[in-house]
């Protein structure tokens, strides 16, 4: 059984985009691979975050990963900050990664855009995040397009690591997803539906009630014309909205394009609306069943025992080869 490991930043609640671009493929994939799924909280703090708030994003992201179907007897589900080899392996990896290497890293400039003052861990963080997937060697890392580039400097450096020290380290390829991998913004499709958007009326939230889904969704934007068509290239909006029912339903691009033909984007727009309202229902009614019951402490406090008792093996083997002494 091949195995996987993958992850969401707590800094934030978390979207649509995020469930069909990367927890609904989690769950898919733990039926045949060894899984593993953190919780980046290490990651969250590299931006300013209010205690509270991350005390809450945490909590709210550990309950959809099991709310949406992460089974914690088939999959390993933790907390980075619980498993202290992250932090230790991240400064490891740190010290044999490039400078030129974390400049090149376009989710630094993106973040880092016109800011007066910049943390030192929001430029160091994608050793880190080598560190997160190096431990644990896996063979797969599901991932959304735009973090490909980080995938390709864990290989990197991962390599280097083998080449002076002798091999320890699985070089892990990218899982990119051929559609879903990337939804777009309802108010523009040229930007990644985020979390972080300034926007509310942008995105879906995973816990919006259904008439706020309802309102989102016959306000996003959509293309000229009245033509329901999947073509990114000329028809973004619409194609993303199409990319987001497809993932919410059985039907195929050619099947929705053929269900509205001749109708216009107003009925396109309401079913759109229920397929969402369909998909994320059940997964806010277990939500609030696990929230009352408590039980997803016991399932990230089991998870961090089984996370650290693959990846501490792996962090002292490193240390070894490195030349420090492990007592």
């Amino acid at each position: 059984m091949k195995k996987v490991l993958s992850g969401i930043q707590t800094s934030g609640r978390l979207t649509l985009g995020n469930y069909i671009g990367a927890i609904k493929n989690f769950v898919e994939l733990q039926e045949t691979h060894e899984s593993y799924y953190m919780l980046a909280d290490l990651h969250a703090i590299t931006v300013q975050q209010e205690p509270a708030a991350l005390r809450s994003y945490i909590e709210e992201v550990a309950l959809l990963y099991v709310a949406s179907g992460l089974d914690p007897d088939r999959s390993t589900i933790f907390l980075q900050s619980s498993v202290p080899s992250h932090a230790e392996m991240g400064w490891l990896l740190t010290t044999i990664a490039y400078l030129g290497e974390l400049e090149r890293m376009t989710q630094f400039k993106d973040k880092s855009f016109g800011k007066e003052s910049v943390g030192a861990g929001l430029f160091t963080y994608p050793a880190l995040q080598a560190a997160d997937i190096l431990l644990y060697n896996p063979d797969l890392v599901p991932i959304g397009e735009d973090q490909k580039q980080h995938v390709e400097l864990t290989r990197d450096i991962g390599h280097r690591f083998n080449t002076r020290y002798g091999e320890l380290f699985t070089l892990p390829e990218p899982l990119i997803q051929k559609t879903g991998a990337r939804i777009m913004s309802l108010d523009d499709a040229s930007k990644k539906m985020s979390k972080s958007s300034p926007t509310p009326a942008s995105y879906i939230l995973m816990l919006d009630p259904p008439e706020v889904i309802r309102k989102k969704v016959s306000r996003a934007v959509t293309d000229s014309g009245r033509e329901v068509k999947y073509d990114p290239a000329t028809k973004p909006e619409i194609s993303n909205l199409m990319t987001i029912y497809t993932h919410c339903s059985n039907l195929t691009f050619a099947e929705i394009e053929a269900k509205y033909e001749g109708q216009g984007y107003g009925n396109f727009k309401k079913d759109l609306a229920e397929v969402i309202v369909a998909t994320l229902l059940p997964i806010q009614q277990r939500y609030e069943e696990l929230r009352s019951s408590g039980s997803i402490y016991d399932i990230l406090r089991k998870g961090a025992k089984e996370a650290e008792a693959v990846a501490r093996p792996v962090l002292l083997e490193a240390k070894k080869r490195m030349g420090f002494i492990n007592l």
